[in-house]
């Protein structure tokens, strides 16, 4: 009991002190001499970074503070060794900020984070396009500030280029594919849907917060590469959960009502219904997805339960869980173990 009170602590620690960082780093962007900014735009960078960068659960950030420390095996980091890693956590924030940006206005969303996006207020618009633009800017700004001249410096920047490469290239596949997808159904596979997952969700969420740790602890990324293949797995198992839950978990307990089957998304489910139906289940299928109406959606979400989707889900996640631990403990490094147990042990069986 004491000890699990001593974790919740340290975890509050951690949070506290990764807020101040931020605005540390917001107070010096402020403050950049780079480019003579007027009192108007001060203020305007001002409220866009507290209203995208902040809001969120910060867990991709948190993550790598987390991670570094698990990597130290035992020895507390110093004062300068923590303030590095928030640094890069909020690097990942930032990146996470001006995806989020541009992926509301290519999907025409209302909100995020239970407030308007960014670009829907009326004094924004568009401008969100420049903004996101200005966010990953900034992550290069505060890189050259704090890790110029590190011997991972370059390493740093080699990884957020690849990964921002990886998800943006994810996000068109899944841009085009839902496109077309309108026209035609049969267009979604277990094949693009897992391409479309392992590019736009799992590279970010799950492999960068542990590269960005395993740099700033020393280590050499070519080193990891069966590392990296764990994560990536376990980001595509992230989000197969989360299309799971959006159709069979509990709304009170996620805070919010699913819409992929309304807004005929390429999902796990749907994938996986499409490869177990008969002709008059796939006619069920392409008739009721991707509507609004609720007796089409409940026509679907019949048909997954006809198909015994629970089922199917239960039992890959029974073998994904087998699979990576084994995957982990074979590892050499313990610490790394550690690392990649912290994050399986936080997502297997969530509820939302």
């Amino acid at each position: 009991m004491a000890a699990a009170a001593q974790g919740e602590a340290s975890t509050g620690t951690t949070a506290a002190t990764f807020r101040r960082v931020y605005e540390t780093l917001k107070a010096e962007l402020l403050r950049d001499d780079s480019f003579d900014f007027n009192d108007d735009a001060l203020r305007w960078i001002d409220a866009m970074l507290d209203y995208n960068v902040l809001g969120g659960k910060l867990n991709r950030g948190l993550a790598v503070v987390e991670s570094y420390k698990l990597l130290k095996a035992g020895s507390e980091p110093s004062e300068e060794e923590e303030f590095l890693a928030c640094i890069l956590g909020w690097g990942i924030e930032w990146l996470q900020a001006y995806f989020l940006i541009l992926d509301d206005i290519m999907d025409n969303s209302q909100t995020r984070r239970g407030k308007p996006c960014w670009y829907r207020l009326p004094k924004v618009g568009l401008i969100a396009i420049n903004d996101g633009l200005v966010l990953r800017s900034q992550i290069s700004r505060i890189f050259k500030r704090y890790f110029h001249g590190k011997p991972y410096y370059v390493d740093l920047l080699d990884l957020f280029n690849e990964v921002d490469f990886k998800t943006t290239s994810g996000e068109l596949l899944d841009q085009i594919t839902t496109s077309e997808g309108q026209k035609d159904l049969s267009k979604y596979t277990v094949d693009v849907y897992r391409r479309i997952v392992e590019y736009k969700t799992a590279y970010y969420s799950f492999y960068l917060p542990v590269g960005c740790a395993l740099l700033l602890s020393g280590g050499s990324l070519d080193d990891y590469v069966q590392v990296k293949h764990i994560l990536v797995e376990m980001g595509i198992y992230f989000q197969i959960q989360d299309d799971y839950l959006d159709c069979f978990g509990d709304p009170e307990v996620m805070g919010k009502i699913g819409t992929d089957i309304e807004d005929f998304k390429c999902s796990w489910l749907f994938v996986q219904a499409l490869v177990r139906v008969d002709e008059r289940q796939k006619d069920i299928l392409f008739e009721n997805y991707g509507k609004s109406d609720p007796a089409c959606v409940a026509k679907v979400k019949a048909l997954y339960k006809e198909l015994n989707l629970e089922a199917v889900f239960s039992e890959y996640e029974r073998e994904i869980y087998e699979k990576l631990i084994s995957d982990i403990e074979a590892q050499p490094n313990e610490a790394v173990q550690a690392v990649l147990k912290s994050f399986l042990h936080k997502i297997y069986r969530r509820m939302k």
